[in-house]
């Protein structure tokens, strides 16, 4: 393995020993938080701590910022190889720096997100976070599967991030809602992230298996991965 294949381990990595875990504390937290919740409100009490409640927020907030920053860094990865690959700080080198501007502007609206209060606010950092993942995913180099949309490790990441932003911008309003609404509308579309942190899961095994190393790709990809066929390699002399 060379240096760029070792690079493209860090996003795997990642998910792997920080996120996943992550993902299996906030979903025990909240499962914890709701039969708190329910044993409440049928004997006014609960041997559950209130704590989990606290927990299950800070951590869910944690997981968001996780999950979005390794969005990030898989595209940043794929977007950088791509312009060393065809050195575009020569070809268009204002198309590199549009792109460094997106990244730090991606970044900057999910601080403000999460320092912001007002509804308006909220929304509106929670909109250019987003727009941001998918603008940057757009880009030349991203290994998007789009021909296979519904198993694509991408196409998984992007939209669980954004349930994710979606999810902290309505935090607030959780807990000012009395007929439960927003608190409804988080606990379905969190289900709805996890299956899809499922299928990344799955997804991102096979994808390590499919994308070679970088010293294989010139013959790699002579393949024709429709018929499922490789250009058969001159024979060696005698």
């Amino acid at each position: 393995m060379e240096l760029a294949d070792f690079i493209s381990l860090i996003h795997p990595a990642i998910a792997v020993f920080f996120v996943f875990p992550l993902i299996g504390i906030v979903v025990n937290f909240a499962w914890a938080t709701r039969q708190r919740r329910l044993q409440t409100v049928n004997s006014g009490k609960s041997k559950i701590p209130p704590v989990v409640g606290v927990e299950h927020r800070r951590l869910g907030n944690w997981l968001t910022g996780a999950v979005v920053g390794l969005v990030l860094l898989g595209l940043a990865y794929s977007i950088c190889k791509n312009i060393i690959k065809h050195q575009l700080w020569n070809k268009n080198f204002f198309q590199v720096v549009f792109l460094l501007l997106m990244f730090a502007a991606t970044i900057a609206s999910l601080v403000l997100l999460y320092r912001a209060k007002p509804v308006l606010w909220r929304g509106i950092f929670a909109t250019l976070t987003g727009a941001g993942l998918v603008i940057l995913g757009c880009q030349d180099g991203v290994y998007r599967r789009t021909n296979e949309w519904y198993v694509s490790h991408y196409y998984f990441g992007i939209t669980a991030a954004l349930l994710m932003i979606f999810s902290l911008a309505i935090v607030p309003d959780i807990y000012k809602d009395r007929s439960n609404r927003w608190r409804i509308a988080h606990t379905i579309l969190n289900c709805i992230a996890l299956l899809l942190f499922i299928g990344e899961g799955m997804t991102g095994t096979r994808d390590l298996l499919e994308i070679p190393l970088s010293w294989q790709e010139p013959y790699v990809y002579q393949c024709d991965f429709v018929k499922k066929t490789c250009p058969t390699p001159n024979p060696q002399p005698k």
